[in-house]
């Protein structure tokens, strides 16, 4: 079969384009902050509260996205959020003030929390409708997106300082990523009709979430804001703490990234030998040992050689997570995907409460501590073994 065709590769191509949309769309509103700041006359604390909204906008919208799922399916959704997204960067360019600016963020937090369970839910489906690990790789993708938002920032900026202008190209390119991913995503299954009860009951429309979702939820918590942590406050505590040059702070976002996208591209392999349980155990004690013995050294090399175990061992957690809460059903799936959003949005301002209340050494010790967590939630999920097969094989017919 040529992989043109082959409707594996396909459906790979189409939620790559999801999870690229998101890291692009999410990086390009994060690195004009500055200029939002100043055009609005922000403060430091305001820009905080700003940064907050969308993670508020995230925790909220675990009940509207669940029944979303159910009502729409998540094709549907992940295309209706796609849309709303990249309107909202024009509409975040045009805000006239700071009320607006929150609003237009906190719906931004709603619509990222339907794109993120939208997303893995799609990519969940794919790993099942053909026995092929695939989620590592697609979150790949997405570090690869805000990669490529933060090029193409730092060049608009250099070019020009209008936000407008910015978001006006960023706007064009999301539109190519929308139209690369309807082209192939999965068709939601139908529910099977069931026959009628005898003594019809009405249904529940929420229920309390098991006991493994709940350590999915935490898991995905700590390991979100871990991995958000670090790329907000690498930089700073090479510079202030650790002393580093000027020329070399920039470096620490570069080693978590550039290990992250390196360990996702592998991962997929690791799970198919080991496991995911034991991929998420092993890889965050990796990455809160390094980054505390990192912390107790001192030093630019000792950080930047924790920073890459951290980059290193957490890049798997989130895929593995979800691909496990995608197997408990689609509200396990969206309360999942709703912590996570919120674990990446609000971390990094939590990790700045610590630093301000004593010094950033001890917020990136919350951030150490935070992977240790995730490793001892991985004990307590379920984690199901995966099929045997290796990525090259066919296509099971």
């Amino acid at each position: 079969m040529s992989r043109l065709h082959d409707p594996f590769l396909r459906g790979q191509v189409a939620i790559a384009a999801l999870f690229l949309f998101l890291g692009f769309q999410y990086a390009t509103w994060a690195a004009r902050i500055p200029a939002v700041k100043a055009d609005l006359d922000l403060s430091a604390a305001e820009v905080g509260v700003l940064l907050m909204a969308a993670g508020v906008g995230a925790a909220v919208s675990f009940p509207a996205v669940a029944w979303l799922m159910r009502r729409m399916g998540s094709r549907r959704l992940a295309l209706l959020s796609q849309l709303g997204l990249a309107l909202l960067l024009l509409a975040l360019a045009a805000a006239p003030n700071y009320p607006v600016a929150l609003l237009v963020m906190c719906v931004d937090g709603v619509l990222v929390g339907c794109l993120n369970v939208a997303m893995n839910a799609q990519g969940a489906a794919l790993e099942a409708r053909h026995a092929r690990n695939t989620m590592a790789r697609l979150h790949a993708v997405f570090s690869a997106g805000s990669l490529l938002a933060a090029l193409l920032a730092s060049g608009m900026t250099a070019a020009t300082g209008s936000v407008a202008a910015h978001f006006g190209v960023a706007v064009v390119l999301l539109a190519a990523l929308g139209a690369t991913a309807r082209t192939g995503l999965l068709d939601d299954d139908a529910p099977a009709a069931a026959p009628a009860p005898a003594d019809p009951k009405p249904a529940r429309r929420w229920t309390v979430p098991s006991r493994p979702t709940l350590w999915m939820c935490c898991a995905m918590v700590f390991g979100t804001v871990a991995e958000g942590a670090m790329n907000d406050w690498s930089a700073l505590y090479l510079k202030d703490v650790a002393e580093a040059a000027a020329e070399l702070a920039p470096l620490g976002i570069a080693v978590v990234s550039g290990m992250m996208v390196v360990a996702r591209l592998f991962a997929d392999g690791w799970r198919s030998r080991w496991g995911d349980g034991r991929v998420v155990l092993l890889g965050s004690a990796v990455a809160g040992t390094g980054l505390a013995v990192a912390l107790v050294s001192g030093g630019v090399a000792p950080a930047l050689a924790g920073f890459a175990c951290m980059g290193l061992g957490i890049a798997a957690v989130t895929p593995c997570v979800y691909a496990a809460a995608a197997r408990q059903g689609s509200d396990a799936l969206t309360l999942v995907a709703a912590m996570g959003t919120t674990g990446l949005l609000a971390g990094p301002p939590l990790i700045g409460f610590i630093a301000g209340a004593s010094n950033l050494a001890w917020g990136m010790g919350a951030v150490a501590a935070s992977a240790g967590a995730v490793a001892l939630c991985s004990t307590r999920i379920r984690w199901t073994a995966p099929a045997p097969v290796t990525q090259g094989e066919a296509t099971p017919a």
